[in-house]
């Protein structure tokens, strides 16, 4: 499942120490602080170096960020809006793997000396009006020439990769298609939550049933049980969570959490 290597789960949380600094001025005037747990075990100087080197990018809602079987030659941090990671299906359907937003980041491998012939193995798509910065191969290399930690950097990302990869793993073994969806559910509220105490997720039940591995018949089945107990209101093109403590027990997370 090379996907879970280029995108992270959604809902993800990032700390709060690892500001953008040193952003060129035309970049950073249009910026928003911004932190990312990629760069989280960098010194501040080195973080405001790989910054300062970084290109800023903008896409329209509806635009594509990257397509699959492009060259894998950069690195996106997302600095605001929200992606969703896909790719084709042997029937030829399009499946939505993972939803991203500010703090994400994808393309890891391309950073991989020698990932000259990788190609991407996803479809990134902006799912509204998003900004990224973008960091190619050929800037990192120079990079880490002269400092160190920016292979440690890389290292880390792809270490947390891999326990990404077996927890999601060991989720799609050992959890239920009930309990996996409530999971996911919590994830997209921490992504698209705003200041109402209902959260509402602008997906649809095919795209939310490639986030949790199910068929869309069984997600639907699953939705409309969670819809009858008063958790979540089904709407058209989107799920509305109404009852954000009911969920979070119905998934075993400690209310609060």
């Amino acid at each position: 499942m090379p996907f879970t290597l280029l995108a992270m789960r959604p809902g993800f949380r990032p700390p709060a120490d690892t500001s953008i600094v040193g952003l060129p001025t035309q970049g950073r005037a249009s910026l928003t602080p911004m932190n990312w747990d990629l760069l989280a075990s960098l010194p501040e100087e080195d973080r405001a170096e790989i910054l300062a080197a970084a290109v800023p990018r903008s896409f329209d809602r509806g635009e594509v960020l990257v397509h699959d079987g492009d060259p894998a030659d950069s690195l996106h941090l997302i600095v605001d809006g929200r992606v969703a990671v896909q790719v084709s299906t042997a029937d030829g359907d399009r499946a939505t793997l993972n939803i991203l937003s500010a703090g994400n980041y994808f393309g890891e491998l391309s950073l991989v000396r020698g990932a000259g012939e990788r190609r991407r193995t996803a479809t990134v798509l902006a799912l509204e009006d998003t900004r990224t910065l973008s960091l190619t191969l050929a800037t990192f290399d120079r990079l880490r020439v002269r400092h160190a930690a920016f292979d440690r950097l890389l290292v880390a990302a792809l270490a947390g990769r891999v326990e990404q990869l077996s927890g999601r793993l060991l989720e799609a073994l050992y959890v239920g298609l009930d309990r996996r969806l409530c999971s996911c559910l919590l994830d997209l509220a921490r992504t698209y939550r705003g200041s109402s105490p209902q959260v509402s997720i602008p997906l649809t039940q095919d795209q939310i049933a490639g986030l949790v591995g199910g068929t869309r018949p069984s997600v639907n089945q699953s939705l409309h049980k969670l819809s009858e107990l008063g958790i979540v209101e089904l709407r058209r093109g989107r799920i509305v969570i109404r009852d954000l403590a009911a969920l979070q027990r119905k998934a075993r997370v400690p209310v609060g959490s």
